[in-house]
């Protein structure tokens, strides 16, 4: 198992966020429990190759 840190904030009583390594990918849920579900189907479908042309983010070492 894995970590997986995610952004969240609350909007009109429904939960809002993304996961930090693919914040193009949005989804809500009524609950965090909720939210955390639909964030890890995401992370499925984007890490099975299911959704094509997947932006990622990267740290880049500068001297």
């Amino acid at each position: 198992m894995r970590m997986m840190p995610y952004v969240y904030y609350e909007e009109d009583d429904m939960w809002v966020g993304w996961l930090e390594a693919y914040p193009d990918y949005r989804t809500q849920g009524a609950s965090r429990e909720e939210l955390e579900e639909n964030l890890r189907d995401i992370q499925q479908e984007l890490e099975s190759g299911a959704i094509p042309c997947v932006r990622h983010t990267g740290e880049l070492v500068v001297p």
